[in-house]
């Protein structure tokens, strides 16, 4: 071997040597990182009446607004009452926990499907009666009514309507 390519092969040595990553040993976290959860039982809700607009007459396109803070229908447009019983949906919540319970309504429309046929409305603008934060006591029921607008449209076929929605009750 030349006295030449030996300070060449040592450069070239000492390069691999200082490319390899120098690396810790890994060590635990003092103290140890924990987990937990707290598994409750779910809020309850039970469906005691369903959301009825009544008997409604179309002559243009206008809305049936129903309140559940009075339970009174409102119409506009072409839209008439012309008789039935309206109501707002009434539902009973239980919460297996005293506190806060955050009552949740539909965010977006529904489509009511015309009975033995395709005609459809829309109801949206979901209310409920007071608040939709209440405060609760554990294991008791408590009520709430829920209300919406009826979008009917002008020509609206002869018929029975009908769809449905889903409401919840969670707490924090």
């Amino acid at each position: 071997m030349s006295l030449r390519f030996l300070p060449l092969l040592s450069a070239g040595l000492l390069s691999i040597a200082t490319a390899a990553p120098l690396s810790a040993a890994p060590k635990a976290a003092v103290p140890p990182a924990r987990a937990s959860v707290d598994i409750r039982k779910a809020a309850q809700v039970r469906l005691l009446n369903d959301l009825n607009f009544g008997h409604l007459s179309v002559t243009t396109a206008g809305t049936a607004v129903m309140n559940p803070n009075t339970d009174a229908l409102t119409t506009t447009g072409g839209v008439v009452k012309i008789g039935g019983n309206p109501y707002s949906a009434l539902f009973e919540g239980v919460s297996p926990v005293k506190g806060v319970v955050i009552v949740r309504i539909p965010k977006n429309p529904i489509t009511l499907v015309r009975v033995g046929g395709t005609e459809t409305m829309t109801v949206s603008n979901w209310t409920v009666d007071g608040s939709n934060s209440r405060n609760v006591n554990s294991k008791e029921p408590f009520d709430f009514k829920v209300g919406a607008t009826l979008f009917v449209n002008a020509n609206q076929v002869e018929g029975v309507y009908a769809g449905t929605f889903t409401v919840d009750v969670q707490y924090p």
